[in-house]
């Protein structure tokens, strides 16, 4: 596979920058998974860590060299310059650049004089020179140099000269990229548009690129201004990881580069691994997808609205700005009582139903949708529900089992002196199914846990399909507008069959009651799932 054009780059950071996230901390294995999902997509240059500042960055750069094989990105190894007063060829961390491996070094210099001063604690003339010979030392040993020009915005702001002579510092000594950074965040559009325009103007030839923080939420809109005006280099974060409010969101860069401003960033074909990717590595770095995420969060392309939907029913391209499936991402459409006849249409669609000569029975469901969330339900988050409920509507759902009544005893069993004692919950159900009634107890950590046990168990020999059926996720809400113990609550249930996984729901004063509406649906949606025929 052909590495990627030189003449733009795309420049990953996630394992370095990224990892500075508040609550993320990658293992080597987690580092050399993102590093072959990044390959995956496609960008041209994946930032592996830091090899001279902790061992675990060290230990990556070895593991590598024989375990890692990049079709299309290079990897990349983070540095800083030589210590003052030193040598670069006999600075240590220098080294653990130059044997790491990697093709490519970026390394971070200052370019605001307050930090040479203060925080490097050295000279002006000092601080050229370590960029001068770290630079020219590592060219000299076969590895290209990108330079990260720290506190760039700020330094120039302060004192334009120096900053740009810390460029063209970089430049003659042999760095292809000098990457202009906004560190602390606080740039905005425009200020960083008319900074890189004028850089560009003053120090011509000079390849230039953008590391942005998100602290203004602008670091994506920040990157695209810097592109525009002539940087060639970006970098950033997939799902915008990174310190304090993140870096730059690649995954919306990435794509607005390609579907906006109609620049091939990335190998044909690649930008459509885009949600996959994205989401196998929020998976790995064990963070919740953002469901919000533009181009590839759960809702990025979800209508909720009728009045949007029956456009969507006309052309989709009325209220999506692009193809979904450009970035790898689905339209969902939500069920809620916002909902109108094009919703519910459309939905029927999805589920192999045509629903268009079924006015009544939409308008039946439409009903009991509106009905049901004024008392607290919501089939947003629970779309197998909404199914149960249309098909109840439109084809007369029939049951696998009807419930004659359900129990749930908790006992505390006294313990030892000061002891809290064990708490054990039991569930009796009793049902019929198939003609026949039965009665099951369960026991279980909770009186949840209970119940799922009992039904389970009285199900099953009826139904063996259900040994694959697991639940997986339980949620309670307390709704608005109600409060202490008598409060209403929603439950919803994630159950799933090791193959894929479904939402359900139920609403009661009492919590068990709105645990058992939903297991319920659980457990016939999952059967429905499998194929399986209700008696008649």
């Amino acid at each position: 596979m052909p590495k990627p054009s030189d003449a733009f780059h795309v420049y990953d950071t996630t394992l370095r920058d990224g990892a500075q996230r508040e609550g993320l901390s990658l293992s080597v294995n987690d580092k050399l998974a993102i590093s072959r999902h990044l390959d995956d997509l496609g960008v041209g240059f994946v930032e592996g860590g830091w090899p001279g500042a902790n061992p675990k960055d060290k230990e990556f750069f070895r593991r590598a060299r024989t375990e890692l094989t990049l079709r299309t990105a290079t990897l990349a190894a983070f540095g800083a310059t030589r210590r003052p007063g030193a040598k670069a060829a006999d600075d240590p961390q220098v080294a653990h650049l130059r044997e790491s491996g990697a093709p490519v070094v970026t390394l971070v210099a200052k370019s605001y004089d307050r930090h040479v001063t203060d925080a490097l604690r050295t000279t002006l003339p000092e601080n050229l020179a370590m960029v001068r010979d770290t630079v020219t030392h590592l060219r000299a040993e076969g590895q290209r140099v990108f330079v990260d020009a720290e506190h760039f915005f700020d330094g120039y702001a302060a004192n334009p000269a120096y900053a740009l002579e810390m460029l063209r510092t970089a430049a003659e000594a042999g760095a292809d990229v000098v990457a202009l950074c906004d560190t602390n965040g606080g740039m905005l559009p425009h200020q960083v548009g008319e900074v890189v325009t004028a850089v560009a103007e003053t120090v011509p030839g000079l390849r230039l690129g953008i590391h942005a923080h998100n602290d203004t939420a602008c670091a994506v809109a920040n990157s695209l201004a810097a592109i525009q005006a002539g940087a060639s280099h970006v970098q950033g974060c997939v799902n915008g990881y990174g310190e304090r409010c993140g870096n730059a969101d690649l995954n919306a860069i990435v794509a607005n580069l390609e579907l906006k401003m109609g620049r091939a960033v990335l190998p044909p074909g690649r930008l459509t691994e885009l949600g996959r990717v994205t989401h196998a590595i929020a998976e790995v770095a064990n963070v919740a997808p953002d469901p919000h995420a533009p181009y590839v969060g759960a809702s990025a392309f979800a209508h909720k609205a009728g009045l949007h939907v029956s456009a969507i029913k006309v052309a989709p391209a009325l209220y999506q700005h692009t193809e979904p499936a450009l970035v790898g991402n689905d339209m969902r459409l939500l069920v809620s009582e916002l909902a109108g006849r094009a919703t519910v249409e459309l939905k029927g669609r999805a589920l192999g139903m045509d629903l268009s000569g079924e006015r009544a029975a939409v308008g039946r469901v439409i009903e009991r949708v509106k009905n049901l969330e004024s008392v607290g339900f919501s089939f947003e988050a629970a779309e197998a529900s909404f199914e149960l409920l249309l098909r109840d509507e439109v084809e007369g759902r029939r049951r696998f089992f009807d419930l004659e009544s359900w129990r749930v005893i908790v006992e505390c069993r006294s313990g030892a002196a000061k002891s809290p004692g064990e708490v054990v919950s039991e569930a009796t159900v009793k049902l019929h199914a198939k003609g026949e009634r039965i009665v099951s107890t369960g026991e279980g950590n909770g009186p949840v846990h209970a119940l799922d046990m009992a039904l389970r168990q009285a199900l099953e020999q009826r139904y063996p399909g259900l040994a694959t059926l697991e639940l997986l996720d339980y949620k309670v809400r307390i709704l608005e507008g109600a409060h202490g113990t008598g409060a209403v609550t929603r439950v919803l249930v994630e159950t799933g069959d090791g193959t894929t996984a479904w939402d359900t729901v139920g609403v009661d004063e009492n919590v068990i009651a709105a645990s058992w509406q939903a297991l319920e649906d659980a457990y016939t949606y999952g059967l429905l799932r499998q194929g399986g025929t209700p008696p008649d």
